[in-house]
Order: C-alpha cells, then structure tokens, then sequence
C-alpha cells in the first residue's frame, strides 16, 4: 500500500549548519541545500523573470552581493511553506513544502514515487 501524499511533505525537522539547510520529512528523507541552490530555485516572481531573460554580460553588483551568501532568516508561512531571507537582501520568495521537497528528492537521487 503506498503511503499518503502528505507523509512526503510533512517536514519532520528543518536545521541549518554554516552553510545549507537540513531537511528531515515525515517518510524519512533527509537531504541538505546549500544558501546558493536556495537561492537560485527562488520561487519569487522577480527571480522567475529575471531566469528566463538573457544576464547582462556585466552586472552592477550591489555590496551585499559581493559577500559570501547566508540565510538570514527562515520563518514558516502557515502549514504550507516558509519565507527564506538571503543575505543579499532578498527575502521575498514564498518557498512551498512541495517545492523544498522536490529539491531534497532532487539532491539526494531520490525519484517521487
């Protein structure tokens, strides 16, 4: 018998060491995501377009960007996703379970069943 859907996107703990986040859902998955993979599958609308558009050959960067990232927050958004701020100053990505999960399965190898 297969197991319900939302075992797979019940995060049973999230973390962080120095660098990435560390996931553990409630069918016993646990993968790790650095700051920078978080940041580049931003979700946000900004980022989004900003994707699907040809990159300036020399972009202005601005201070922050030229520090090493971090996560400077990480804040739940009801039972359904969780607000990642970035040391860059962005922190307007929406960041869904389904989403943080299919970047675990996609980290460790692990195909959605």
């Amino acid at each position: 018998m297969a197991e319900p859907e939302n075992i797979k996107t019940t995060l049973r703990s999230l973390k962080s060491d120095d660098q990435a986040l560390i996931f553990e859902w409630g069918d016993g998955l646990r993968a790790r995501i650095d700051w920078g993979q978080l940041r580049r599958h931003c979700p946000c609308a900004t980022c989004r377009s900003n994707a699907e558009s040809p990159q300036d050959l020399l972009p202005i960067l601005q201070p922050a960007e030229t520090k090493p990232l971090a996560v400077t927050a990480v804040k739940p958004l009801g039972n359904y996703a969780y607000g990642i701020g970035f040391s860059d100053g962005h922190s307007s990505g929406i960041y869904s379970l389904q989403l943080l999960r299919a970047m675990c399965e996609q980290s460790t190898g692990t195909s959605p069943s």
